[in-house]
């Protein structure tokens, strides 16, 4: 079933680094959200000791800490689960996570720009689905309309939650809401200041 524009909730994304914790702080003080993924700041590891403050911060706030690609730290790290990037083996990835947390705790998935691992994954039982834009990309307004198109495709299809991830602003949360994501996903980069996380979270929330 679709979610209505008043229906989603957010799902932030934080780079680790420098103030992360304070950032993602800054963020939910003035917003609701769902979960907090943990990803490594560019060019840097996801380590214990990066990932563990924000770990903290999100089951603080009672809300979910996934960490990115890695299921070995999110059970080192008691954190509430795993985010698997899109990957050439997308089934085999899942299980894989799937088997190293058990079946109490989160495991979701980028699907990328296919439809077909998007149903892989569902059906292997993924607990959400994701579809963003990648990284360097050049034609952004492209990627942006085939996210959407993804996210309404898979909501008037499927029951199992759908994240829209890359989320910039509040006009593409609108639409992607009223297209039938569960969940936006909003990135707070490393060296963003935290006025400006906190007004960019504002606005799309």
């Amino acid at each position: 079933m679709a979610a209505t524009d008043d229906s989603w909730r957010l799902y932030l994304v934080v780079e680790t680094g420098a103030a992360a914790a304070e950032r993602a702080a800054a963020a939910l003080a003035v917003a609701d959200a769902a979960c907090l993924l943990i990803e490594p700041a560019p060019g840097a590891q996801l380590d214990a000791g990066s990932a563990q403050p924000l770990v903290a911060l999100a089951q603080a706030s009672d809300i979910a800490a996934i960490i990115t690609a890695n299921a070995h730290l999110a059970r080192t790290l008691q954190a509430d689960g795993v985010h698997l990037p899109p990957s050439r083996e997308p089934a085999k990835a899942y299980t894989d996570a799937r088997r190293i947390l058990g079946q109490d705790l989160i495991v979701g998935a980028d699907a990328g720009k296919s439809r077909h691992d998007a149903m892989v994954l569902g059906e292997a039982g993924a607990d959400y689905i994701g579809f963003g834009i990648p990284a360097g990309i050049a034609n952004i307004e492209g990627a942006c309309a085939r996210r959407l198109d993804l996210v309404s495709w898979w909501a008037t299809i499927f029951e199992v939650p759908c994240v829209a991830f890359d989320v910039a602003t509040p006009e593409d949360a609108e639409q992607l809401a009223r297209a039938g994501a569960d969940f936006i996903g909003v990135r707070l980069g490393a060296g963003e200041s935290l006025a400006d996380a906190a007004a960019r979270i504002r606005a799309i929330a």
